[in-house]
C-alpha cells in the first residue's frame, strides 16, 4: 500500500506522479491512460479497474484550491486494489467481484495547472505566467482557474448563457482566478477532456469530488429522477454530510449539472470536508475516513 507520508505532501504533479508510479508497481491489474493534455500540456491521467464495460466515473481536483481531492481519489484507489489483491472485503463489500462486472475509472486531477499554479505560483503556468499574474495580482493562493483563467467547473454546456450572464451581472468579464466560465462552453481542454470521456464510454454514473462543506449535491433543473435522489440519500446516510442545493453562481456550467442533463443518469458533486480552501493536508485522514463506505457503495448503487 502507498506510503503513509506520501500521502502528507501537497498533491502538486510531482507528488501525483510518485504515488501514481508506486501504485502502478503494487497493482500490475491497475492501468493508466493519459486521456488529454491541459492548457500547459500535463498530463490529464484516468487509473481503471475492472470491467471497461460499465463504469463509475470519479473525479477530483476541478480547482487548484481543491488538490487534497487528489490525495482522497488515490488513496481509495490504493486500497480498492489492495482489497482485491488480498480478496479481503472493504466495508463489507466484496470490491473485486463487483468490479467484474462494473469497472471504476478515476481520474485524480482534472486540472493539473490550476493545481500547480496555487501550489507553485504563476511561474508553473508557462507561457500563461504573465496572464496568471495579473490575473491574481501576484497572489495565487486563491487560484481555482486553469492556467488561461477559466474555471473549468463553469466550463460545461449545462445552462452556461444564464451562468454567463450572472457573471457578467457579478462583474466576472475576464480571466480570472476563479468563475470565469470561458468564451463558450468547453473551450478549455480539460473540459473537453473529461466531457469527451463521457460521450465515448458507458458510465453509469458519476461522482464530481469537491472541497468544502461536506454536502451532496444530486439534482440539475428539472433533473430530479428518484433513483438518483434514493441514491444520494444513501451516500448521506453513510458519510453524515447533507443533502443540499447550490445557489447563485455554482448553479449551472458544472459536471455534475451537464453529466446529468446530457445523459440523464445519476451524477453527484461531493464537497468534502469543513472549513477553508485549500484545506490542509492534515485533514485527509479524518475526512477519508468519513466519506471511505460512502465511496464503496457509490460503486454498487
Amino acid at each position: 500500500m502507498l506510503d503513509i507520508q506520501m500521502l502528507k505532501k501537497k498533491c502538486d504533479r510531482s507528488t501525483r506522479e510518485s504515488l501514481i508510479g508506486n501504485l502502478l508497481l503494487d497493482y500490475g491489474f491497475l492501468s493508466r491512460e493519459t486521456i488529454g493534455e491541459s492548457r500547459c500540456s500535463r498530463p490529464v491521467d484516468m487509473l481503471c479497474i475492472g470491467s471497461r464495460k460499465k463504469q463509475v466515473l470519479l473525479a477530483g481536483a476541478f480547482h487548484g484550491m481543491e488538490w487534497l481531492t487528489s490525495l482522497i481519489l488515490l488513496r481509495f484507489v490504493d486500497e480498492v486494489c489492495f482489497s482485491i489483491m488480498t480478496g479481503r472485503n472493504m466495508c463489507g463489500v466484496a470490491i473485486g467481484a463487483i468490479l467484474n462486472m462494473r469497472g471504476l475509472a478515476v481520474i485524480p486531477c482534472v486540472n493539473p495547472d490550476g493545481v500547480e499554479i496555487q501550489i507553485n505560483g504563476a511561474r508553473s503556468a508557462g507561457s500563461y505566467s504573465q496572464l496568471v499574474s495579473l490575473a491574481s495580482s501576484g497572489d495565487t493562493s486563491r487560484w481555482q482557474s486553469n492556467a488561461a483563467g477559466v474555471d473549468i467547473n463553469h466550463n460545461f454546456s449545462a445552462n452556461w448563457e444564464r451562468l454567463r450572464k450572472l457573471e457578467i451581472e457579478n462583474g466576472i468579464t475576464r480571466p480570472a482566478p476563479t468563475r470565469f466560465g470561458g468564451d463558450f462552453p468547453e473551450s478549455e481542454p480539460e473540459s473537453r477532456i473529461i466531457a469527451s470521456y463521457c460521450r465515448a464510454g458507458n458510465i453509469s454514473h458519476a461522482l464530481a469530488f469537491h472541497s468544502q462543506g461536506e454536502e451532496i449535491y444530486w439534482s440539475f433543473g428539472n433533473y430530479k429522477e428518484p433513483e438518483a435522489h434514493k441514491m444520494a440519500k444513501i451516500m448521506s446516510y453513510s458519510s453524515g454530510y447533507t443533502l443540499s442545493e447550490p445557489e447563485g453562481l455554482a448553479v449551472g456550467g458544472g459536471f455534475k449539472d451537464w453529466f446529468v442533463e446530457r445523459f440523464h443518469r445519476p451524477a453527484f458533486t461531493i464537497e468534502v470536508g469543513k472549513g477553508r480552501n485549500p484545506l490542509p493536508v492534515e485533514d485527509l485522514d479524518g475526512i477519508y475516513e468519513k466519506i471511505r463506505e460512502m465511496m464503496v457503495l457509490s460503486l454498487i448503487l
